[in-house]
């Protein structure tokens, strides 16, 4: 079973690309959401054994929420429950469908998220990031999940999913992203989130992500992934070597979900692999990482290709 661990929320959306009429409020549709959730949801709907772990709310839209993890056959055991409302996410999409984000965090659910006990035996991967990681209490929980279940083995995937307007000490979030690295089997993260960690501006050029990368690389993970939208993924690995595959050709509804569709597509395809395991990881051939790479830019392709965060199934992928 694979652990996804973080933040579920509900991500307001735009009824429409076009900007509304001047004066006039834009309408907004809620739709489930945050990193953490939609990698949950996507596991579940490409066939993986998955469950969720996180704070969710009693009000209507936790009840939403655990709803569409159920309904894509994510395990929901782990799940702590609370009173308090649902973080809401309003996002803003540019014309090239990319999307930003304003977080009504305050008081939430999911940032009074606890330490549970011991995940089960059956465990074999964790998968966390996101807002999970910035917003206190639960950001230290959440770490000190990472560390215990880093310690007694499991493999365990980081995406950090940079939110800059979440972070009051840009300084001390890198400090903190650097210390959880000797506890990582896997990083993935996009172009801009390795520019931003790395404090560079977001016009430097691509040797800075690998400089950067390959520094990180050193600090512990057996492998790191990295998203360039369009223009594919790349993998440093470990036991050396880069390697690259092209993105596939898609027209663009938004890209909302598409970076944690990657990150269920990994793990998905590294299972398939038997490279759930630091060792194994490490040593994955150049051929296998082309396959894993080529399966999730197919599966982000096809999430990019809808509005939303709506991973594709299984047998999407297979057709």
């Amino acid at each position: 079973m694979i652990v996804v661990a973080g933040e579920a929320l509900i991500d307001l959306v735009p009824s429409q690309q076009e900007p509304s009429p001047q004066g006039q409020l834009p309408a907004l549709l809620p739709r489930r959401g945050g990193g953490p959730y939609n990698t949950a949801i996507a596991l579940g709907r490409l066939g993986s054994p998955a469950a969720f772990c996180s704070r969710v709310s009693t009000d209507a839209f936790g009840e939403s929420l655990l709803h569409g993890l159920r309904g894509s056959g994510v395990d929901t055991s782990l799940v702590q429950r609370g009173p308090e409302p649902t973080t809401l996410a309003v996002a803003d999409i540019s014309a090239d469908g990319s999307a930003g984000y304003g977080f009504y965090a305050d008081g939430t659910a999911d940032r009074l998220f606890t330490l549970p006990p011991a995940l089960p035996e059956t465990v074999r991967a964790l998968s966390l990031g996101t807002c999970s990681l910035v917003l206190e209490p639960g950001a230290s929980a959440y770490e000190a999940l990472l560390q215990r279940e880093a310690r007694r083995g499991v493999f365990t995937a980081l995406d950090p999913n940079v939110r800059p307007g979440l972070i009051l000490d840009p300084d001390a979030y890198r400090a903190r992203f650097r210390s959880w690295l000797p506890h990582l089997s896997l990083l993935k993260l996009s172009e801009e989130d390795a520019l931003w960690l790395a404090g560079a501006g977001r016009d430097a050029d691509r040797g800075t992500v690998t400089a950067a990368a390959w520094e990180w690389l050193s600090a512990g993970p057996a492998a790191i992934v990295i998203t360039r939208g369009g223009d594919g993924l790349t993998v440093l690995r470990k036991g050396g070597g880069e390697l690259t595959v092209p993105g596939e050709r898609v027209a663009v509804v938004d890209t909302i979900g598409a970076g944690d569709t990657v990150n269920a597509a990994l793990l998905h395809r590294l299972a398939a692999h038997d490279a759930l395991a630091y060792g194994p990881l490490a040593h994955l051939a150049a051929d296998a990482w082309g396959d894993v790479l080529r399966f999730a830019a197919r599966a982000a392709a096809v999430t990019c290709s809808r509005a939303g965060a709506e991973p594709p199934f299984a047998a999407e992928l297979a057709a």
